[in-house]
């Protein structure tokens, strides 16, 4: 599969679970995506607090009407929609860009925002702009989701990610 201006296509649509999550390796990053009732997300697969690569086995949720995700290791609970740490402040994981174009997921990394002190630890996302909705239903902004407006989830073949 090719890059196109930065997104690179990951695996169908259907091929994601409802509030499951998967790992996927783009352009070298291990990234976790999760189709939710909220929309797409792609973050980091890396939890910062433990630095293994498990978020993807996460527990998908809510709190107060937020997508979240629970680390599978520590139970830090993380807003989907901005990578940040709702237990931990200061704690962070890296949201990525993710739409969805003809069927197919496609996810654009965004480089990490560094600690304030320089010690290279990863604090958040970079990016800034607003939620986008398009007909490639795209985003490219501060909460890292697209509303999955597809209709996945009403029967059909799944698996990929082995749960």
């Amino acid at each position: 599969m090719s890059t196109t201006q930065g997104w690179t296509p990951v695996c169908g649509h259907d091929r994601l679970e409802l509030d499951r999550g998967v790992a996927a390796l783009v352009d070298g990053v291990q990234v976790a995506l999760f189709r939710t009732l909220d929309g797409l997300f792609a973050i980091d697969n890396r939890d910062p607090v433990s630095g293994a690569y498990v978020l993807s086995r996460g527990l998908v949720g809510s709190r107060d009407g937020v997508p979240t995700l629970a680390s599978p290791l520590h139970k830090q609970v993380y807003d989907l929609r901005t990578g940040a740490c709702l237990d931990r402040p200061g704690a962070a994981v890296t949201r990525h860009g993710v739409r969805c174009r003809d069927g197919v997921v496609e996810v654009r990394l965004h480089e990490p925002v560094r600690h304030p002190d320089g010690d290279g630890r990863s604090v958040g996302a970079a990016g800034n702009g607003s939620v986008r909705a398009t007909d490639e239903r795209s985003v490219d902004g501060a909460d890292g989701r697209v509303p999955d407006r597809a209709g996945v989830g009403a029967g059909g073949s799944r698996g990929g990610h082995g749960g």
